[in-house]
């Protein structure tokens, strides 16, 4: 055999050429070896490269099944020294105690055995397989590696994107504490505490505005909230956990006092004498919780933005008996726009429900990318390393799963945005592949468009007309398409201007049938007209309000707000923009570049308006140039509901820029008359 079929994926003859295969695509067989060669050699590379970090975790949890062990032996020595002494009145509650502590001992190396078992299993594997492949690339012919390519391809590509426990899921903690003997007659039936937990540091987390940005002099606190391997809280206490302070140079810088709550959660106060900026350790159990060491930067108390007060909100009890629960809410800061406040909770999230896990089978995910929800009550979610499509019910019911791996007309490569069109049909952007899927809302394939223009579709959504908008990832840019797959226009590029691009990701489109498009290494969010013309766009770099840190996901309500998924601050966010303008003044040295306006809760609006300073900045503007801006800025606004609100007093009296080419804002509140 002297040819391989592409289409078919197998070797064959000359005499094959000229019959079945008369219409593929038919290469020298030796070619295909060799690049099979090169692939599984890349392949092989890149799972070899696991092996030592599957040696560290052995390491690291054979330690801790060790020290487990030995806390253990200790455990065991201070009960037996303790109970010599009462033997004939505690042997019973001796033998108690001790086979608590062995089922204890039992089931966390369980755990420990069960992930030990995993990590030697999948080393095992790896090494297996890169031994056979070797084997057989070295001295195996055409048709052995053809052979190995097929049986070993996906064996070793699993294994490359298999998720092995590396991370311990448990911890040494064993010990036992006994009561003095002092009333011990008559307390000897309830003699001696077990103290242990399920916490383990990767999952554990910390919270408060104590992490990030502090004042000197004043005392901070954050909590840390202990989980346990599968993310769940740890409801009981005792952890052994450390804190620790140090400046650049290393040294210690500061006292921390650690509360335990006895609820799994941990208080750590601390006080900063001086400015600077600090690294705040965070150890459970010797290892460092999630996000830790965290960089806190201290400043004068007069250079930090005042914490907006918490007010209350009652929301309906999701029980749905009518009752009510009372939930913390704060204020949002003076502008949603580039605010330099550090990150808050504008209000506690409440989780409804959540679907699914790590894994393979139905109901599971190893990467989802996309989600979308359709009229008829479904939400439709692509599955990126799984290659899938899966639906489920608007509760959370597993309904169907669909698609093939591969490169084929309705097989899926890469599946990242996924949308439902009027029809019911479900769109889905392939980013490996480059092009968009339609399937019907029975998951049979109808049609591919884009093929031959899209270079890395990523997120995709459908207007009011029908019509399919696609953002190219690597193009930087945004397509629409009909539903044919006919092209309507394109717009975008890449760069840092109104109509560029630096790497967007998803799209959404509100009910005014406008494109909104998340623009990841920009950090902002973008709004275009269905034609493709620039609107406004909201969002800058930073952890403030407002503030994009690479914002992936975005979607639209039935209200009209934007949400959007702020990926590098961990967080949700629902920005209060409505408008967007330029507006010309007549002062020479200063201009309006933005406005908007936010309802607040007091039946008003707050009025924003952001001045940019053009040259050398003045120390301050008067009053009278203030009033000509917020005239102009009314003047220029094109919504009537303005009329009819009354302008209040503006919330400064001076208009000051700290440097050349900086902004400053101007709130006014307007007030309904009604």
């Amino acid at each position: 055999m002297e040819f391989y079929c592409e289409s078919c994926e197998t070797a064959m003859c000359l005499e094959c050429t000229e019959g079945e295969h008369r219409e593929h695509v038919t290469v020298p067989l030796r070619d295909v070896v060799e690049q099979h060669k090169a692939a599984l050699k890349t392949q092989l590379d890149a799972i070899r490269s696991r092996l030592p970090q599957l040696t560290a975790a052995i390491e690291l949890v054979s330690e801790i099944s060790r020290q487990l062990n030995e806390r253990k032996s200790e455990a065991v020595a201070e009960i037996t020294s303790t109970f010599e002494e009462l033997e004939r009145l505690l042997h019973q509650r001796k033998t108690a105690l001790i086979t608590d502590l062995e089922n204890i001992c039992s089931t966390k190396q369980k755990v420990l055995q069960a992930q030990l078992s995993a990590l030697l299993q999948g080393k095992e594997h790896i090494q297996s397989s890169c031994s056979f492949t070797e084997q057989a690339l070295s001295h195996g012919n055409a048709t052995e590696v053809l052979l190995v390519q097929k049986q070993m391809s996906e064996r070793v590509t699993a294994l490359a994107r298999h998720d092995f426990p590396e991370k311990p899921h448990q911890n040494a903690h064993l010990e036992c504490q006994v009561l003095t003997l002092v009333g011990l007659r008559r307390s000897i039936q309830n003699l001696g505490v077990l103290l242990t937990t399920a916490a383990v540091a990767h999952t554990s987390v910390a919270t408060g505005e104590g992490l990030r940005y502090v004042a000197t002099g004043q005392h901070h606190t954050i909590t840390v909230t202990t989980k346990d391997k599968d993310g769940e809280l740890v409801r009981t206490g005792n952890a052994i956990l450390r804190a620790e302070i140090t400046s650049v140079d290393g040294s210690r810088a500061a006292e921390t006092e650690i509360t335990d709550n006895k609820n799994g959660t941990y208080e750590v106060g601390y006080t900063l004498r001086s400015e600077g900026e600090y690294s705040f350790s965070l150890l459970l159990y010797g290892q460092p919780i999630r996000g830790s060491p965290f960089r806190l930067r201290a400043v004068k108390p007069s250079d930090v933005p005042q914490s907006p007060d918490d007010v209350k909100r009652i929301v309906k009890s999701p029980s749905g008996t009518g009752g009510h629960i009372r939930q913390k809410a704060v204020r949002r800061p003076s502008s949603m726009y580039s605010t330099t406040k550090k990150k808050e909770n504008p209000i506690e999230d409440e989780l409804i429900y959540r679907v699914g896990s790590r894994g393979r089978e139905k109901g599971e995910f190893t990467n989802l990318q996309g989600i979308s929800a359709s009229s008829n009550g479904r939400v439709v979610v692509a599955d990126s390393n799984n290659q899938c499509i899966q639906v489920f019910s608007n509760d959370g019911q597993f309904k169907m799963r669909f698609g093939v791996r591969g490169r084929s007309p309705g097989q899926l490569q890469r599946p990242t945005g996924v949308t439902v069109d009027m029809n019911g049909d479900i769109v889905v952007a392939d980013y490996d592949n480059r092009w968009v899927s339609i399937f019907g809302s029975d998951g049979k394939f109808k049609n591919k468009i884009g093929a031959g223009r899209l270079m890395g579709p990523k997120g995709v959504a459908v207007d009011k007309n029908g019509h399919i908008i696609t953002v190219d990832n690597k193009a930087c840019c945004v397509f629409i398409f009909q539903s044919n797959g006919k092209l309507v226009t394109k717009f975008g590029g890449r760069g840092t201007t109104d109509r560029q691009f630096a790497g967007p990701h998803f799209v959404a489109v509100n009910n005014k049938n406008e494109i909104i498009v998340t623009d990841f290494h920009n950090h902002s969010v973008k709004v275009y007209n269905a034609d493709g013309e620039f609107l406004f766009k909201f969002g800058s770099h930073g952890e403030g309000n407002g503030q994009f840190n690479a914002p992936t996901g975005v979607a639209v309500d039935a209200n009209g707000n934007i949400i959007v998924a702020d990926w590098g601050n961990s967080r949700i966010q629902v920005p209060s923009v409505y408008y967007f303008a330029q507006f010309p003044i007549p002062a020479k040295d200063i201009t309006i570049s933005q406005c908007f306006y936010s309802p607040n809760n007091k039946h008003e609006l707050d009025f924003f308006v952001c001045v940019r300073c053009l040259t050398a900045p003045a120390p301050s503007y008067p009053t009278s140039t203030l009033q000509q801006i917020r005239s102009t800025a009314l003047k220029a606004w094109p919504s009537p509901q303005m009329d009819t609100w009354l302008w209040q007093t503006l919330a400064i009296t001076a208009l000051k820029f700290t440097d050349t080419c900086s902004s400053t804002e101007i709130k006014t509140t307007l007030r309904n008359p009604a």
